[in-house]
């Protein structure tokens, strides 16, 4: 009795003992856990250290090569990039992780009720799914954008307000992938004994789809939410690029690229660090969705 009553208690923790050991050994996903790690200290202290303004315009210091002063130069407004790019990538992750909780969100709520309900109501939201598949994103988004700007401005300021839009529109147009997930996984485990078991106990659908189903399916998610951080930080970069994003005072680095593009031929460092800053955080991203994923398929050991 207390052999099985002693591996029933241990089952949980050397399961995620084993994932954490494939994690660890997958050198790609460890690289890219360091990389972001780096990165996000960076932003989060690195204001904190340097504390150079990131709004002082000085044009005697106009489009300057990195220097001891400037280690990223400065652009054509004399302003620091450096702290700049610092300041900036707070605002690209917290929409990255914000827009990747509303794309989460969304879709476990409609996979999970589609998954577990089925019938005409499964029918119809997949349905629905799958014609918010087949919307063009990008013109949408920027048509969304260009709509909405002003009037959200006006209720809620200009860089919280587009902040909150740019999050709950990335977030809206990211959920599909996610509901399909968790919708295949209710249908096999909603199936399996111990659903039915509990069913007959008189647990409630809610208590069933929460408590019971969802943490059975809920690495795939975990995986697919990894992953739509990065399609959303390139999305807002996207955005900002297109003069679309947050106001020109507001240094996101999709912004910092916008600003730089005509000055690539005398001052190509006003858009490669920002640019480098994107491609590592992406990269980061998804080798860290990578390794998740083969960590946490039980068929790989």
């Amino acid at each position: 009795m207390s052999t099985q009553s002693d591996f029933s208690i241990s089952l949980p923790t050397s399961s995620t003992n084993n994932a954490w050991r494939k994690f660890r050994r997958n050198r790609q996903a460890m690289l890219g856990a360091v990389i972001l790690l780096v990165i996000i200290l960076s932003v989060v202290l690195g204001p904190l250290i340097y504390s150079t303004p990131i709004n002082k315009i000085d044009f005697a210091q106009s489009t300057l090569p990195p220097n001891w002063q400037h280690p990223f130069g400065t652009n054509d407004l004399g302003q620091d990039i450096l702290a700049r790019l610092l300041y900036g990538g707070r605002i690209s992750l917290a929409v990255g992780v914000f827009s990747m909780l509303v794309a989460i969100f969304l879709g476990i709520l409609i996979g999970a009720v589609s998954g577990f309900y089925g019938g005409f109501l499964d029918a119809a939201l997949m349905r629905f799914t799958d014609l918010c598949l087949a919307l063009p994103r990008l013109p949408l988004l920027l048509l969304i954008i260009f709509l909405f700007r002003d009037p959200i401005k006006a209720i809620a300021g200009a860089e919280l307000g587009i902040f909150v839009l740019i999050v709950l529109i990335i977030g809206g147009l990211n959920w599909m992938s996610v509901a399909r997930l968790v919708r295949a996984g209710f249908l096999t485990v909603r199936e399996m004994e111990f659903v039915t078991a509990a069913r007959a106990l008189g647990a409630t659908p809610w208590r069933l789809i929460w408590v019971h189903i969802l943490p059975n399916v809920i690495s795939p998610v975990l995986v697919a939410g990894t992953l739509s951080v990065s399609t959303a930080i390139i999305t807002e970069s996207t955005l900002s690029f297109f003069g679309l994003g947050f106001p020109p005072d507001v240094p996101t680095w999709g912004r910092m690229l916008y600003d730089g593009q005509n000055f690539l031929e005398f001052a190509p460092y006003m858009v490669l660090f920002p640019g480098m800053a994107i491609f590592l955080t992406v990269l980061s991203i998804n080798y860290i969705g990578d390794g998740l994923r083969d960590a946490l398929d039980p068929r790989l050991s």
